[in-house]
């Protein structure tokens, strides 16, 4: 989103100087303290920097700093992966928007999804017209996480494999069941044994239900395709898991996935 820029003072100029030179795109409150002497002044000082245009205000006590080579009359855009990262203590990028940075899908997601082990007063929120979605999920299945960088910022995002084990526990937030139906139909980079990894590590009997039912019925090349499918089986659960959560409530159940397929027709493939 553009904005312009309006001069500053020697201590606006020195605060700014060190938080990018220390690549500190994004900032809180608590950062800009030591440079002034109270926290009056330093409210005072942000509100400042704000109304100058060097300063974007993302959340209460978060903010995006404006590049000092901007200029009077420049223009400024920053990268929604990073600006993601940065709303929670600790997250990554993933689901559909990890999909597609993978170029898992040519499918182009309208929110970005970010996993987080902290809880948000929001599950929703749209900052410089994005739209985030925190999802929050278990200390133990936060893991996968690959470092990234965007014009000198560093985000975390969730890498292809971690990126499919989630896409299989929660389809919804990837496009649906069909969505991951046509990444797997397209696959052609992935660490089959990391994957193993990941699903044993995740433990969850849905996703090897889904995700072996599908490989199994779009006919998904993987290295010793036959011996890893049945080890998958063996992990199963009790109980039907459903294709697409949150589907039809009717369809047919493959007895030995023990998945019930609630979902239509994926055009120009295989009947799931």
């Amino acid at each position: 989103m553009p904005n312009t820029t309006s001069t500053l003072g020697s201590q606006e100029h020195l605060f700014l100087a060190s938080l990018a030179g220390k690549d500190r795109r994004v900032f809180r409150f608590r950062d800009a303290l030591p440079y002034w002497a109270s926290v009056h002044q330093t409210r005072k000082a942000i509100s400042r920097l704000s109304k100058k245009g060097w300063i974007k205000r993302l959340e209460r006590g978060l903010y995006l700093l404006v590049p000092l080579e901007a200029g009077p009359e420049g223009q400024w855009s920053d990268d929604p992966l990073v600006i993601g990262t940065q709303l929670v203590s600790e997250g990554a990028i993933a689901y559909w928007t990890a999909l597609h940075f993978w170029n898992m899908t040519e499918q182009v997601p309208r929110t970005v999804f970010v996993q987080t082990v902290s809880r948000r007063s929001s599950s929703q929120e749209d900052i410089l017209g994005v739209r985030y979605q925190f999802v929050t999920i278990k200390p133990n299945r936060f893991f996968g996480i690959q470092t990234q960088s965007s014009n000198g910022m560093s985000f975390g995002i969730t890498d292809r494999e971690k990126t499919l084990v989630d896409a299989c526990d929660r389809p919804e937030l990837c496009g649906g069941i069909l969505q991951i139906a046509q990444v797997l139909q397209a696959i052609n980079i992935l660490d089959w044994e990391k994957l193993d990894a990941y699903l044993d590590r995740f433990d969850s009997g849905a996703v090897y239900k889904r995700l072996g039912y599908l490989i199994e019925r779009l006919g998904t090349p993987m290295p010793d395709r036959e011996i890893r499918l049945a080890k998958w089986k063996e992990k199963l659960t009790q109980g039907i898991a459903w294709l697409e959560p949150g589907g039809a409530q009717t369809g047919p159940v493959v007895t030995r996935w023990r998945i019930r397929v609630n979902t239509k027709t994926l055009e120009g493939t295989n009947d799931l």
